[in-house]
């Protein structure tokens, strides 16, 4: 997939809530290849932990797909941590990873979710 289309991503999503704090295209090996963050946000996560988040988040796709074809394929995972939700979605090989404030109620965030999910089917 073209860096451009990691761009259009990042904007479209980042369009969909007021309350999304950041969107990035992570590749199979934790690369980040494309990211946008919301105006005036300030990182949760320093540059090593940031990476570390990144690797995790690699390691994990290449173990969910191991099951894929007994479970089928992950559409979307949604964590919920004390200072921050986050999902992500599966685009080729590559991962799309959005974390949104903590503050947002579950319908905005079933909102958030349906709302990307055309948004990464038309690009996988």
């Amino acid at each position: 997939m073209a860096k451009k289309n990691f761009e259009e991503i990042c904007m479209r999503i980042l369009k969909i809530s007021p309350f999304i704090r950041f969107v990035g295209i992570i590749s199979t090996n934790g690369e980040l290849l494309e990211y946008k963050r919301r105006e005036g946000m300030i990182p949760l996560l320093d540059a090593t932990a940031t990476k570390n988040q990144f690797a995790h988040i690699a390691i994990k796709t290449d173990m969910e797909a191991k099951f894929d074809k007994t479970l089928g394929e992950v559409q979307f995972v949604w964590e919920e941590r004390k200072k921050v939700q986050t999902i992500s979605f599966a685009v080729g090989k590559n991962r799309i990873w959005v974390s949104i404030d903590k503050k947002v109620i579950r319908s905005e965030m079933l909102r958030i979710i349906d709302s990307c999910l055309p948004i990464v089917k038309s690009y996988s």
